[in-house]
């Protein structure tokens, strides 16, 4: 027979037979579900209907009462928060629990809080780690249509920018095709919106032959002109969705004009430095991010860095007197970026590339100059680097050294692989956490002043 009141079997009390001891469970005694000989209280069970409902009300209060709580102590913070960028697209949907729907938080009427991140500090201390090694890439790609690899990998990779060169261009329409198309591609997959740089130094020295400048810097008459060239190119460009560029050269020339040749405005480290007063205000004020290169200055060598390795034969004496002087000016003139040479100098013992190098990158430019732009390294697949080191390694060695962005304008290969060991060397401590999050602070805030993340 099955218990009266919760459906349980009743237990038979066996008789005890000849030779078994009575067990204290078949004494004598009135059985219930309280067991032999207890008596039973006068309140009901906990769980009879009545007290079950009780209960389950009681319960369902205390986990309203935590359930608001955790709401309010949720919405104060700020530490879980979905990272927002601005890229122009419609925020995630923003998931709330059931109890916080149930009872909503004081001030629910109140207007939401901004689409971007309250200030760049903090995009750059919540963004995940593998989007803030992205961000320090500019990669340069192949193809001249929208079908080029670059854009999967912009979908799939946070990228800091990309390099349009003159294997990529046909004519002005297709370069404002490819520019508006790797700013689409980013504010579909919410990513922070890259820079879309090229190098237009002028004449058979520019990329977009068919665009101004349409004289090398040598060939320019006076500052003034060169200021005027200078706005007429960052206005062009800037209206094809270019929004950055590695120039203007400021390098000071030789006298018999081996090296750098006509790609720079003089050889009078006077003359260049009024030339960078002028240019970069007026790239800046057409609203183009110039670059200035090649810090700490390339004029005095006898071949390119694109042709293998260069010593400057310079004291740092000599070089600060010299080669210096222009970028100086271009810093005080509000440069906000800098491209690194390739070339080696005396503080190195004339071995070791300046962008690979901390004596270079970060004790003549950081401590003694103090700027606090960007650092660009020059294109990192160039033969001058490829000598000393594979891509991948001189990458983890250029951040090392206290360069912010990565150029590497080599195949996808070596893109992915330069990635792959920045990631890793982040995660085995061999670049500090404080070092990669220092150049992503100024790659980004470099991005808001010029309007790709807007407040």
């Amino acid at each position: 027979m099955a218990h009266p009141r919760f459906n349980l079997p009743r237990l038979r009390r066996p008789r005890p037979g000849p030779g078994r001891a009575s067990t204290p469970w078949e004494r004598p005694g009135p059985t219930s579900w309280y067991g032999p000989g207890r008596r039973k209280p006068r309140n009901r069970p906990p769980w009879e209907p009545r007290y079950q409902r009780r209960a389950l009300v009681a319960g369902l209060l205390v986990l309203l009462v935590a359930g608001a709580t955790a709401a309010l102590v949720l919405r104060g913070g700020d530490s879980e928060e979905k990272v927002q960028e601005a890229s122009g697209g419609a925020p995630p949907r923003e998931l709330t629990s059931f109890l916080a729907r149930l009872i909503p938080p004081p001030g629910e009427d109140r207007p939401k809080g901004p689409r971007v991140p309250r200030s760049i500090a903090d995009l750059t201390r919540r963004l995940p780690l593998e989007r803030k090694v992205a961000q320090l890439f500019l990669v340069g790609f192949r193809g001249q249509d929208l079908n080029a690899g670059v854009f999967r990998r912009l979908r799939r990779l946070d990228l800091g920018g990309v390099v349009i060169e003159a294997q990529n261009y046909t004519d002005p329409e297709q370069l404002a095709s490819l520019a508006g198309e790797a700013a689409v591609v980013a504010r579909e997959a919410k990513h922070v919106p890259p820079l879309v740089m090229a190098s237009q130094e002028g004449g058979e020295f520019s990329q977009f032959p068919d665009l101004p400048p349409r004289f090398p810097p040598a060939d320019l008459r006076d500052t003034r002109e060169a200021g005027e060239v200078a706005s007429q190119t960052g206005k062009t460009l800037r209206k094809l969705g270019i929004t950055g560029l590695l120039g203007p050269v400021i390098d000071v020339g030789n006298e018999d004009g081996s090296g750098i040749g006509i790609r720079a405005f003089s050889d009078d480290p006077t003359q260049v430095a009024r030339y960078a007063r002028v240019t970069v205000p007026a790239y800046r004020d057409a609203g183009m991010l110039p670059a200035v290169k090649h810090f700490p200055g390339v004029g005095s060598a006898t071949t390119s860095t694109e042709e293998g390795p260069v010593s400057i034969g310079l004291t740092l004496d000599e070089l600060l007197r010299r080669d210096v002087v222009p970028f100086r000016a271009a810093f005080k003139a509000g440069a906000p970026a800098v491209v690194l040479s390739h070339a080696s100098y005396a503080p190195d013992d004339f071995v070791v590339p300046a962008s690979l190098s901390p004596a270079i990158s970060t004790e003549l430019l950081r401590e003694q100059l103090k700027y606090r732009g960007v650092a660009i390294t020059d294109d990192l697949a160039d033969p001058a680097i490829r000598a000393v080191s594979p891509v991948p390694q001189a990458a983890v060695r250029a951040l090392r050294a206290g360069a912010d962005m990565l150029w590497v304008s080599g195949s996808a290969g070596d893109q992915q692989a330069a990635y792959v060991a920045v990631l890793d060397a982040v995660r085995r401590k061999r670049i500090s956490r404080k070092r990669l999050d220092q150049a992503l602070l100024r790659v980004l805030t470099a991005k808001r002043a010029y309007r790709l993340i807007r407040r």
